[in-house]
């Protein structure tokens, strides 16, 4: 039954196959951790705004690079549609993630975020292998470029793409799409103005190899840039406990609540790129199954750790439990 004061619900069970006696689930209650809200986050606008922009941008790059026969131009604009593609991904996964459960998807669609995040960055390396390929084979043939346009265009580019960094700054420490939108487009500034650079040392000198260059410059900086966001991703899906939390700090402190002798089968992992979930088997012998202790216990998980989905079974321990073992899973 679900408690009205602490919103933390509690199921008395037996566990055949955990030669348990009795259990206790415990988690945060829908209205208290993890309800979904109506109101329109600032981060769906900023996708929505981010994409429409750096789309229109892509269309006036690859004009204008064309017509300028510039290589880093349309490298950036290659570059930049890419982004597109990421921002219009993680756009729809924050929308899903906002859908409530089914009877079928009991977590919901939050898990769409962490697939967006791990498109976003292989989508983003892919593009970049073409960059090398076409800078590469520029090296042994340059071409004239009209400096003048592209250095036009690069600065548009500037201003596009931090102002769109800009609308992601807030929200980029508590999500992995954020973050990974803020470093693309901040890392998209940064390359535009190489290419301002590039176009300017370019029209004083007449390096034309220097096109090319400044491509695989952009290409590095590209690999650079997504390889942590691959990772994280990577992690997430893999169900690795989420950066920033401790495993240990986590078992330390369950092992600290009043009456536990024995923490096991301890489970962190992301539900979402900003919603963390934990399981675990609490041993307490002889203490008597209270709505306090589970929810002191899952409000310390929340403010602690960020935990806003804990799974918490509590057993007696006159049996051994089937799963207290590390390697079992």
């Amino acid at each position: 039954m679900a408690s009205p004061e602490t919103g933390t619900e509690h199921h008395d069970h037996g566990h055949d196959d955990h030669d348990n006696n009795h259990g206790v689930h415990g988690h945060s209650g829908p209205g208290k951790d993890h309800g979904h809200s109506h109101a329109v986050p600032d981060s769906l606008r900023a996708f929505a705004i981010g994409a429409g922009l750096n789309f229109g941008f892509v269309i006036v790059e690859v004009i204008f690079g064309l017509y300028a026969g510039s290589l880093a131009l349309l490298a950036d604009a290659g570059h930049n549609l890419s982004d597109v593609l990421g921002l219009v991904l993680a756009w729809g996964a924050a929308w899903l993630s906002r859908r409530a459960p089914t009877r079928l998807r009991t977590y919901g669609y939050g898990r769409s975020s962490i697939l967006a995040a791990l498109a976003n960055a292989m989508i983003l390396l892919l593009g970049t292998g073409g960059i090398i390929l076409e800078a590469i084979s520029r090296l042994s043939q340059p071409e004239p470029v009209q400096t003048g346009i592209v250095m036009v265009v690069a600065l548009v580019g500037v201003a596009v793409n931090m102002g769109t960094a800009l609308m992601f700054m807030a929200g980029r420490k508590g999500d992995l799409n954020v973050r990974g939108a803020f470093i693309h487009m901040v890392a998209d500034g940064a390359i535009s103005l190489g290419v301002v650079a590039a176009a300017g040392v370019i029209a004083l000198s007449g390096w034309l190899w220097l096109d090319p260059v400044v491509s695989l410059v952009i290409a590095v900086a590209i690999i650079a840039g997504t390889w942590g966001l691959l990772r994280d991703s990577v992690n997430l899906a893999m169900d690795m406990v989420p950066t920033g939390i401790d495993p240990e700090q986590v078992e330390a402190f369950l092992a600290a609540r009043p009456g536990v002798s024995e923490v096991h089968d301890l489970h962190i992992w992301g539900l979402s790129t900003t919603s963390v979930a934990l399981s675990a088997h609490l041993v307490r012998p002889g203490a008597a199954l209270d709505d306090d202790f589970l929810s002191e216990t899952c409000a310390g998980l929340k403010a602690r750790f960020g935990i806003a989905h804990p799974v918490l079974q509590v057993e007696e321990g006159r049996m051994a439990c089937a799963l207290a073992p590390r390697d079992v899973v």
